[in-house]
């Protein structure tokens, strides 16, 4: 079982930049998927970035201006968010899963409660 808490969300404005942590407990994550996905309002969840075995991959609309990175001392995964724009908007949730490369939401077993990020124009 791993437990998954977020934080780090608000309000900034577009170009604005922010990092979002997420700590786990429970079973050591090293050896999962470690991912981020958000939801817009009347959206479906969608994958924005993830780290297995130390390779880092991202969805199309993030790539080079997010960074995903992580602690295994410290169990937490970061989300670096650079030149963030008003479609960024949405809530940000953190997973973990069992299975390497996982970039859809049925691939990942476990689910942080999301934080709210909202940039403003």
């Amino acid at each position: 079982q791993v437990q998954l808490v977020e934080s780090g969300g608000g309000l900034v404005q577009a170009g604005d930049s922010m990092r979002l942590s997420c700590a786990a407990s429970g079973r050591t994550f090293s050896s999962y998927s470690m991912g981020w996905f958000r939801q817009a309002p009347g959206k479906e969840r969608e994958f924005v970035a993830a780290v297995s075995w130390r390779n880092d991959y991202y969805s199309d609309s993030v790539k080079d201006r997010f960074t995903i990175s992580s602690n295994n001392a410290k169990n937490t995964v970061y989300l670096q968010m650079n030149s963030l724009k008003p479609e960024d908007t949405a809530v940000y949730y953190c997973a973990a899963g069992s299975r390497s490369y996982a970039t859809v939401v049925n691939e990942y077993d476990y689910w942080g409660q999301g934080t709210q990020v909202t940039v403003s124009s």
